[in-house]
C-alpha cells in the first residue's frame, strides 16, 4: 500500500520489483552452466559473453509471466496455480523431454508461443553448436515479443488495479 501512495508510474513499480529476481536468475543460470560443464563435461563450444546476453530476455520473459499473473489474480493460491498452468506446458511442450518436431502440430504451435521453446534452442545452439548471434536470432525475437505482450498485460491490469 506504500507503493500506491508513492509518484511513481506502474512500469517503474514493476521494474523495481523484478530487478532483484533478474539477479537471482543469473545466479542460478550461472550455477546450472557450471555444474553441466564441470559435472556432466557438456561442451561450450560458442561465446559465454552470448550465452549471458541471450539468456536476459529469457529471465526477463519469464519473470514478466508472474507479474502478469499476480496483477490477474486475487491471491497468492490463484498465482502458484497460474504459475503451474503455464511452466508445465512450457516443459512438455518446448521439445525439453520430448522432440519438437514428433509432437502433433497442435502442440507445435503452442510450443512456439512458449519462450522456452526458444531459448532450448539458443542454447543448444551456442553451447553445442558455437552459432553465433545471426544463427540465434530467430529464436530471440520470439521471446522479445512474448515479454512485450505479457508486459503489456500485467501493466495495464496493474493499472486497473490502482484505480
Amino acid at each position: 500500500e506504500s507503493l500506491l501512495s508513492t509518484p511513481v508510474t506502474a512500469s517503474e513499480v514493476m521494474i523495481g520489483k523484478v530487478l532483484p529476481y533478474v539477479a537471482v536468475g543469473y545466479i542460478q543460470f550461472c550455477l546450472i552452466l557450471l555444474m553441466a560443464h564441470y559435472l556432466f563435461a557438456v561442451p561450450i563450444l560458442g561465446s559465454v559473453g552470448l550465452l549471458f546476453l541471450s539468456v536476459l530476455p529469457f529471465i526477463a520473459a519469464n519473470l514478466v509471466v508472474g507479474i502478469m499473473f499476480s496483477s490477474l489474480v486475487k491471491n497468492q493460491m490463484q498465482a502458484m496455480q497460474s504459475a503451474f498452468f503455464f511452466f508445465l506446458p512450457s516443459i512438455l511442450l518446448s521439445g525439453f523431454m520430448f522432440p519438437f518436431a514428433g509432437m502433433p502440430q497442435w502442440a507445435q504451435y503452442i510450443g512456439q508461443a512458449l519462450p522456452l521453446t526458444h531459448f532450448i534452442r539458443i542454447v543448444r545452439g551456442i553451447m553445442l553448436k558455437g552459432n553465433g548471434i545471426e544463427y540465434i536470432w530467430p529464436n530471440v525475437w520470439p521471446i522479445l515479443v512474448f515479454m512485450l505482450v505479457v508486459l503489456t498485460i500485467g501493466i495495464k491490469r496493474f493499472r486497473r488495479t490502482l484505480d
